[in-house]
């Protein structure tokens, strides 16, 4: 939870969560077409309530974004615990899928035409980044992809995937087994 969250009083608590539920099934069925006059409608609340939680709607995607981040933080913990340096990128690379997969409204977060406010989730963002720029760092340090990989191009190959997510198919895997085909090191 939040420092934010921890602030809040329990209805306005309550509120907030109504909220992010609310946008994010609407945004994962509807993209940008989302307005949000309809985001406060299926929150049950009012529009007032809603802009004093979300000033607008770049802040609450930023909202979706951290909520999913401050997961991804705890699966990249986990990676990081896993002994093999291959083992270790792969978890943390196929747990992130695997959570993006199952959150529409995450994808359309990250994916979609609305400009995402990064500075308001700075510091998840940061804290994600130095665990998976370790576990990187491992695999590349041990000789199991390229010694070139970044972080950047971890953002790119989940960016990639995330792109080819669609619920009627799990085509996204081949896409990743393709990209990992392409920075792994030959083996001898």
């Amino acid at each position: 939870m939040s420092a934010t969250n921890r602030s809040m009083r329990a209805d306005a608590r309550r509120s907030h969560e109504t909220i992010l539920a609310a946008a994010g099934e609407l945004f994962a069925r509807r993209g940008s077409e989302v307005q949000m006059d309809e985001i406060a409608d299926r929150a049950g609340l009012g529009m007032g309530t809603l802009y004093r939680h979300f000033p607008t709607k770049q802040a609450l995607l930023a909202a979706i974004i951290a909520r999913r981040f401050t997961a991804m933080i705890d699966l990249a913990r986990a990676a990081e615990q896993v002994g093999d340096p291959d083992g270790s990128f792969e978890t943390l690379l196929f747990s992130y899928l695997e959570a993006a997969d199952r959150d529409a409204a995450f994808r359309y977060a990250i994916l979609g035409p609305e400009k995402t406010d990064w500075a308001q989730i700075a510091e998840q963002k940061a804290e994600f980044a130095e665990i998976a720029e370790r576990i990187l760092r491992r695999a590349v340090d041990a000789g199991h992809v390229r010694s070139d990989l970044s972080f950047e191009d971890f953002v790119l190959i989940t960016r990639g995937a995330m792109a080819n997510m669609n619920p009627a198919d799990d085509d996204w895997r081949r896409h990743v087994a393709l990209m990992l085909e392409g920075i792994r090191t030959p083996s001898d």
